[in-house]
């Protein structure tokens, strides 16, 4: 079984890990929310494995020393990089925890980035300082959970004005924006051929591109949002003839992306 991972902020929990003296060998002291969740949650023990990341990148693969103390000693370092083709799921508020059931979801699938988004038609409302709160602790868990090094980025809330002038800078950047919509008529196979062009592009000259997959609400997206969003840039398409929730259809989009990304062997 893979070891558990557990982020921790250098800056916040005293772990200079930005340093040259950073190395195999080295003996660390676990933060002490870490020390916390491994030691009594989890009930490891010295000469039990466990990882660290800071969220960006870095992996640390350490051994537990001693538990009273907390000391770890480092047996492996790496740093991983950010994929040159990235994801972004642009997440409509939803009510019932549903656009944190999505949240969860994605982070554990791979996304990179996550939008949240205040839809025409979203019942819940965005509550800066609480909400935003919530949302990067479910990023934080779902990271950890699915033992990646790097955790999503979590941008400001988004109107849906600002999703149509995200729209317009992705024809600037070469990013593509992929609307989700049951009445669209573009279906999923020359989305995934726009997606293979933009790879393609990403290889060639270096430059990291985004996909955004754009979810609306329980009630779906409104007519007049989709054709702003389509008339600024974006590819309306359907994923399929059954509905999905608002909490499932980002998940099973970005789950196809990365496979067309060559993500899932």
């Amino acid at each position: 079984m893979t070891d558990a991972l557990f982020l921790f902020d250098p800056d916040v929990d005293g772990v200079p890990v930005n340093t040259d003296e950073l190395r195999a060998g080295w003996t660390l002291t676990l933060p002490a929310h870490v020390r916390r969740h491994a030691i009594q949650a989890m009930r490891l023990g010295a000469g039990d494995s466990l990882q660290l990341s800071d969220g960006r990148g870095l992996r640390l693969k350490a051994v537990l020393d001693d538990a009273q103390e907390g000391s770890a000693k480092v047996t492996e370092v790496g740093l991983e990089p950010q994929p040159l083709t990235r994801l972004a799921l642009v997440q409509a508020l939803a009510k019932t925890g549903h656009d944190e059931q999505a949240v969860d979801t994605a982070t554990q699938i791979g996304v990179d980035a996550v939008v949240p988004w205040q839809a025409d038609r979203s019942i819940a409302k965005w509550k800066t300082g609480r909400t935003d709160r919530k949302w990067s602790q479910v990023l934080q868990a779902a990271t950890e959970q699915s033992r990646r090094s790097w955790i999503p980025t979590l941008e400001e809330c988004a109107s849906s004005k600002q999703i149509v002038a995200l729209c317009r800078r992705a024809c600037v950047h070469g990013d593509l924006v992929v609307v989700l919509h049951q009445d669209a008529t573009d279906t999923w196979d020359g989305i995934e051929r726009c997606v293979d062009e933009l790879q393609d592009r990403c290889l060639a000259d270096g430059k990291p591109r985004t996909v955004y997959v754009v979810v609306g609400p329980e009630g779906g997206i409104s007519e007049a949002e989709v054709e702003s969003f389509v008339k600024a840039g974006a590819h309306s398409c359907v994923l399929g003839s059954n509905i999905l929730r608002a909490s499932t259809a980002g998940p099973v989009a970005l789950s196809l992306l990365s496979r067309a990304l060559g993500r899932y062997a």
